[in-house]
Formats: C-alpha cells, sequence, structure tokens
C-alpha cells in the first residue's frame, strides 16, 4: 500500500474512525431514480472531465475485459476502447433505461447492462482484467463492502479505477458541510476521507490526479 505523499495528493486527513451519516440502499435508488430524468442536463457536463480522465486510463490500458460499477445513464460507455468487453451495473432501473438506450446505438460495441447492488455482485471471482467505479464509493451505503467486492471481481494484478470526491478540498468545504445533514436524501456522502476509504487497504495506489472544476473529484489508479 502506497502512503507516498506526493501519490496521496497532500490531503489534511481526519480521524481515521469518524463516523459517516448512514446512506441505505432504498435512500440510493430512490434518489437516482429521481434524477434519472435530468441527471445528464444537471451532472453530465459538471463531471464530464473526470469521466474523461477515466476514460482516457482505460484507454491506455486496452483491458479485454471491464465492469462499470455505478454505470448510471451510461455516459462513459461510448469512451471505453472498442474491443473492450464491458459489463455495467446499477442500482437504479431508472438509470439503466438511459444507460440501454446509449448502448442500443452502439450494436458493434460489446456492451451489458445489468440491474445489481454492487455490494453484493454474482460475478465470480476474478471476472475483469479492469474495473471502474465512477463517481459511486460516496453514495454505497457500506463502502468496505463495496470494496471487497471490487477486489474480488477484479482479477489478481487487475486495475481498479476510482473517480470520486474525497472531503478536505480547501476550496469545497463549505459545499460538503452544507450538505452534510441532509446525505440520505440527496444519496451523497460530503465527509469522505481518502485515507480512510483508499490508504486503509492493503492495494497499491499507483496514482491519484485531481480532476473536475477546482479539483472537486480525485482519479485514484489502483493495482489490485
Amino acid at each position: 500500500m502506497s502512503r507516498n505523499p506526493e501519490i496521496m495528493g497532500g490531503y489534511p486527513h481526519m480521524a481515521f474512525y469518524r463516523l459517516m451519516t448512514t446512506i441505505s440502499p432504498q435512500d440510493v435508488i430512490q434518489t437516482y431514480d429521481r434524477y434519472a430524468p435530468i441527471y445528464d442536463r444537471f451532472f453530465g457536463a459538471v463531471l464530464e472531465p473526470g469521466r474523461k480522465r477515466l476514460a482516457a486510463a482505460v484507454a491506455r490500458l486496452q483491458p479485454e475485459t471491464l465492469l462499470e460499477v455505478g454505470v448510471g445513464s451510461g455516459l462513459t460507455l461510448f469512451q471505453y476502447p472498442e474491443k473492450t468487453r464491458v459489463v455495467g451495473v446499477d442500482i437504479s432501473e431508472g438509470m439503466l433505461e438511459h444507460a440501454r438506450r446509449r448502448a442500443d446505438a452502439m450494436p458493434e460495441r460489446d456492451i451489458t447492462l445489468r440491474a445489481m447492488n454492487a455490494e453484493a455482485m454474482d460475478f465470480p471471482d476474478a471476472s475483469f482484467d479492469c474495473v471502474t467505479v465512477p463517481y459511486v464509493l460516496s453514495v454505497t451505503p457500506e463502502p468496505a463492502r463495496l470494496v471487497a467486492e471490487l477486489r474480488r471481481v477484479c482479477r489478481p494484478g487487475g486495475t481498479i479505477m476510482i473517480l470520486n470526491h474525497f472531503s478536505g478540498s480547501r476550496f469545497w468545504w463549505l459545499l460538503e458541510r452544507a450538505v452534510r445533514s441532509i446525505a440520505a436524501r440527496i444519496g451523497f456522502r460530503s465527509d469522505f476521507d481518502y485515507a480512510e476509504q483508499i490508504l486503509a487497504h492493503d492495494w497499491t495506489v499507483e496514482s491519484v490526479e485531481p480532476v473536475n472544476l477546482m479539483g472537486l473529484s480525485k482519479l485514484v489508479i489502483i493495482r489490485n
């Protein structure tokens, strides 16, 4: 596990065992079913730079198989390498409806979409060369369970790419504080510490890159 300060990106770390606001699976389903008709319009452009960096990292890797956890409305699907076999899962049927329309528009691609809780996936161990996790880790009810599943379904030595907001940014601290009390309603934890959620695991962090407006998010590339 890397603890290089440059790789850590200079994050100010909070208490390791700080409690996080509880989010239930039903909170997530209700929130993203509600967001589905407007998600692309309101969140698509704002978070697109991060998706592009994620897709560029996948393009350099050229994996044979890829799992996207939290595929949402499918905004990243067309950016993955054409020859990569892609499986996308999401807990929200409302979001998957939009993703299916995007996949149907690319009949030449090998894309499979499934409704699934990523904290308990039914794929065999070591099923994928690469697992991408765009904007999901801080909205899942139990991040540790999700991480365990990511590592299980990614082959040993494979790559896990996590694109997420982590708390501690000087620029975004006011927004984080403002949404803390309504986390369940918006399906998002504003208090989400990099040290707790990334460095605490015995994997190898290969790189951390700030993305999106004023470093709102980070792209973390990990060797499983």
